[in-house]
């Protein structure tokens, strides 16, 4: 623990860090009450140009022009337009993600189209044994589907679990209980080196911290866009394809709407060019222009500036935490050095549930995970410094 500094201390020094913070006015665009919340990693907040969006699709685009809304409110390009929106974020170029379905399905299309890419003498896919559970069975039932045997380690175990066997390796970008931030980069090469295809769930990540998938040469990618790219609950998912690879990537989920001629109606599959191969039914529309109206407030906001403050604050928290909270009474999950940390801190502790209930109670809205988690998330567009500092010291007078 670090030498204990009293409440007036960090207050004033949190006041200073609000003063200098350039995203500062990005948090007016939400529509947030007076409380803290600290769950953005769970579910993003809600932009305040959402509503007024929305009912315009429903009254407008859907009650007035009905059908006519697919080309004149460009609902039927919606897929790509708002993909294209996304790519800037995880370092992407344009016409390489497309936006629909949840990220269990593109999981799915993922890592079976990943290995009807590679030789079919390899019949190994490697998943992060520490994923978030449904990449898990995701993984499973796609290995038993392509006759592949699923093999479970951890990210710092790939490099030597790699072998001329492996088809596809399935890896979070961020650990959603610890906020472990992976190396992407040289995970990514080393997977390529075994001639591998390399498949990264972004979930934790978009939106928090650079990505770099065009950089870096990731193959394939999934995330979801209700975390911190505050698409609202059940917005729609997305999947990356790399350029180079979209003329050979076999969706294991064929529909019309990646259907090369959707309206002609034939008995022959022919998969679409480009991004839309990522597409299988009707999307979800309503849903997706939500998702849409809530990206505006990244219109001028460096993913850089983000990844800034996303340190500061989760540092700011940590020294919070270790200046009030009661000696012994918390252990941080969470890495100490930026290059292994996402945009959350994981705090153990041994009656975590009933201490988020009461935090939650008091106005500090963070979430919990057995059996003894307590997990904070922290949203540069919205959480301040000051945020930070009330809900360290709402801690620790619950822990006292």
């Amino acid at each position: 623990m670090s030498e204990r500094l009293d409440f007036g201390q960090l207050g004033f020094k949190a006041k200073e860090l609000d003063g200098g913070d350039e995203l500062a006015g990005k948090r007016a665009q939400f529509l947030l009450d007076d409380g803290v919340y600290l769950d953005g990693n769970s579910l993003g907040a809600l932009p305040r140009s959402v509503p007024g969006h929305v009912e315009d699709v429903v009254r407008r685009q859907w009650g007035a022009l009905k059908i006519r809304s697919w080309d004149e409110s460009g609902w039927w390009t919606a897929p790509e337009r708002i993909g294209d929106r996304i790519a800037p974020l995880v370092g992407a170029a344009a016409g390489q993600i497309v936006v629909g379905d949840s990220t269990s399905v593109n999981v799915f299309k993922a890592l079976v189209g990943a290995v009807r890419l590679v030789d079919g003498a390899r019949d190994e896919i490697l998943v992060d044994a520490t994923t978030f559970p449904t990449d898990g069975y995701i993984a499973e039932s796609a290995a038993c589907l392509t006759g592949h045997t699923l093999r479970p380690v951890t990210p710092g175990e790939v490099p030597d679990a790699l072998s001329e066997r492996t088809a596809a390796v399935l890896l979070n970008h961020v650990d959603y209980r610890t906020g472990r931030l992976h190396d992407l980069p040289s995970l990514t090469a080393a997977v390529h080196e075994a001639g591998a295809i390399a498949v990264w769930d972004l979930c934790h990540s978009a939106g928090a911290l650079p990505v770099g998938l065009d950089e870096h040469g990731v193959d394939l990618a999934v995330g979801c866009t209700y975390k911190y790219l505050n698409g609202g609950p059940g917005s729609p998912a997305y999947l990356y394809v790399r350029s180079s690879l979209q003329d050979r990537f076999d969706s294991p989920l064929p529909g019309w709407n990646s259907h090369a001629e959707p309206f002609g109606m034939r008995g022959t599959y022919e998969p679409a060019t480009g991004a839309r191969r990522g597409r299988v039914g009707t999307p979800d529309i309503l849903s997706m222009l939500a998702l849409e109206a809530a990206l505006e407030v990244w219109e001028g906001v460096p993913v850089e500036a983000v990844r800034a403050k996303s340190l500061a604050l989760t540092d700011f928290f940590l020294e919070c935490v270790a200046a009030y909270v009661p000696e012994g009474r918390v252990e941080s999950l969470t890495p100490v050095r930026h290059e292994e940390r996402g945009s959350q801190v994981a705090l153990r502790c041994e009656d975590a549930g009933d201490v988020m209930e009461r935090l939650i109670g008091r106005g500090i809205v963070g979430d919990f995970r057995r059996p003894d988690v307590l997990r904070f998330g922290f949203t540069p567009l919205y959480v301040g410094f000051a945020d930070v500092e009330r809900a360290a010291r709402v801690l620790a007078e619950e822990l006292r």
